[in-house]
């Protein structure tokens, strides 16, 4: 049996509203195509993990209950659309602090792949920030750039996303022909 395939998520201008050091849960809000896009990878069956750098716990802008409440508010704001993450995987640490957890380092990757039980390798990541992208290649998966967030300012000199998108619609709509055609070739072997 082949392992569950996943879609890894930044959270901050990708899946919800850019807010520099989002602390607030009534500035939690899903950016437009974020609900139909995760819905078609949900209903696709792949996996769907949230892996997100939040310096401003290490920096103190805001503690663990604060962040918590925010994702307590996303992923309701998920739920009303039918959708259901499988993890959230928070980086606390501050750039300065040379952790192995904060993207593009690999250690969420590895915590979230130890837990969900999926082949990162094989995996896609959508995000809107060149850490994001570089995650991506680390690990070998399919690297999407949205132009939402961060990635409104356009490719930056020498990021290589595979796919450069509007929005996770875009990316869904992508990454659903790529596992289709996986799946005939498989079928034709």
């Amino acid at each position: 049996m082949t392992a569950r395939r996943f879609v890894l998520l930044d959270r901050d201008g990708t899946l919800i509203v850019e807010r520099n050091y989002l602390a607030r849960v009534e500035d939690v809000e899903l950016l437009p195509a974020t609900a139909r896009g995760l819905r078609l990878l949900h209903d696709a069956g792949l996996g769907l993990a949230v892996l997100t750098n939040q310096s401003g716990l290490g920096r103190g802008y805001f503690d663990w209950d604060a962040l918590n409440a925010v994702h307590v508010r996303m992923t309701q704001l998920l739920a009303d659309e039918s959708i259901a993450l499988d993890g959230i995987y928070v980086c606390p640490h501050t750039p300065e602090d040379n952790c192995d957890c904060r993207k593009p380092q690999l250690g969420l990757v590895r915590r979230a792949a130890a837990e969900l039980h999926f082949d990162p390798a094989a995996s896609f990541v959508i995000g809107d920030k060149p850490c994001d992208i570089e995650l991506g290649r680390r690990i070998g998966a399919a690297t999407f750039l949205v132009r939402t967030g961060y990635g409104a300012f356009g490719e930056q000199e020498g990021l290589r996303a595979d796919y450069i998108v509007d929005d996770i619609l875009a990316a869904a709509h992508i990454i659903l022909e790529r596992t289709e055609r996986d799946l005939s070739f498989c079928a034709k072997r």
